[in-house]
């Protein structure tokens, strides 16, 4: 290993552990997934007039006033529109479901809006026993691609909990958002699991969902668990957690976690170089050592005890200390060897380090260039 890359690997052992300071404070292979050859798609996307349908029969069963019936039924003509596509249906739905009931009213209206935070909507009419299925369930979807939009991956979860493709209007939202909620929340089984599923009506699926999926799809099949990735986006998990405000139980469940995997693999890594020393030592001594071992009975000749110069190196880190033409090629080689993945939490770790040196010292340069 050459001295920049030594640097390097130094250099990058003090991103790690800074990473996990920030994170507190505040991508095993895999074959193609596709489903299993002989077995037809679990599920596909209603037609039209099949929504219709339930519409009607849901206006009939409200009993709803007849003023309020028509309202909710101006939507759904019987001759199908130009936009009925399963997202299309979807709006529609939600739009009857606003004139029928001032919950659901609320809900589409603030589904409209940007989050506000640090709450979201209150959700527990759509729990209620008395509300139809047919409107909980697309409420609960609705709701859920609503929250997604603003990385509330956990409630996106809680939305689709016990939710069906043949449950709703648009399964393949249903499945697109699973594997989107659990891929950003760093739970690959279940990710893999819903995509899958989803990609068994692959060429149904609208553009952006086929594209997306794809991209899922190989980042999972790079992802190894207790991998430096896999810790590192944990990590960024943490701190979209922090910066919604939620600070409690299942944060700290994730930092505990975290921590976990960073001493593992700090363990096997200690673990692995005492292996090579030891190997290099024994090699080097086999070559060198007497051929006639010392007798036992006669101990062996004792040395004065080794004496070394005490030098004083100082109580600050090393690294801005690094000729400014080896700092950058080190921290370039950085940049190049690592998933970019890593690159955002680099950067903002060496503008931390940065911030704490002093002002007659370089500023670091950027870790990615």
């Amino acid at each position: 290993m050459g001295a920049t890359s030594a640097i390097a690997a130094r250099a990058a052992c003090r991103v790690f552990a800074g990473l996990a300071v920030v994170a507190l404070a505040t991508v095993s292979s895999a074959p193609p997934l596709q489903a299993e050859a002989g077995f037809g798609a679990a599920w596909r996307a209603p037609e039209y007039e099949s929504v219709r349908a339930q519409v009607l029969q849901w206006a009939q069963q409200a009993e709803l006033p007849r003023s309020t019936t028509d309202a909710a039924l101006a939507n759904w003509p019987a001759q199908a529109p130009a936009e009925a596509g399963p997202d299309a249906l979807l709006e529609r739905l939600a739009g009857s479901f606003a004139v029928a009931y001032p919950e659901a009213a609320e809900l589409v209206s603030r589904c409209s809006s940007a989050y506000g935070g640090p709450e979201a909507v209150d959700d527990s009419w759509l729990a209620d026993p008395a509300v139809p299925v047919f409107v909980r369930h697309n409420l609960r979807l609705y709701y859920a691609r609503w929250l997604a939009q603003f990385g509330l991956y956990d409630e996106v979860l809680d939305q689709l909990a016990g939710l069906a493709p043949a449950d709703v209007v648009d399964p393949a939202a249903l499945l697109f958002y699973q594997m989107a909620a659990y891929h950003q929340l760093v739970r690959p089984d279940q990710a893999r699991a819903a995509l899958v599923q989803l990609m068994e009506q692959e060429r149904a699926l609208p553009r952006r969902f086929q594209q997306v999926a794809r991209l899922v799809e190989r980042d999972l099949a790079a992802l190894e668990d207790e991998s430096l990735d896999h810790i590192a986006r944990r990590m960024q998990d943490v701190r979209r957690r922090l910066d919604y405000g939620r600070a409690g139980s299942k944060v700290q469940e994730i930092e505990n976690g975290v921590l976990e995997s960073l001493d593992k693999k700090i363990e096997d890594l200690e673990k692995q170089q005492q292996q090579q020393q030891q190997g290099a030592a024994a090699q080097a001594g086999g070559s060198s050592q007497s051929m006639r071992p010392m007798d036992d009975s006669r101990p062996a000749e004792l040395k004065a005890p080794m004496k070394v110069d005490q030098r004083d190196i100082g109580s600050q880190s090393g690294w801005g200390d690094l000729p400014p033409k080896e700092r950058e090629q080190a921290l370039q080689q950085i940049g190049r060897d690592f998933p970019a993945h890593y690159r955002e939490l680099i950067e903002e770790y060496f503008r931390q380090l940065a911030s704490e040196q002093g002002p007659d010292r370089e500023p670091v340069p950027d870790a990615t260039r």
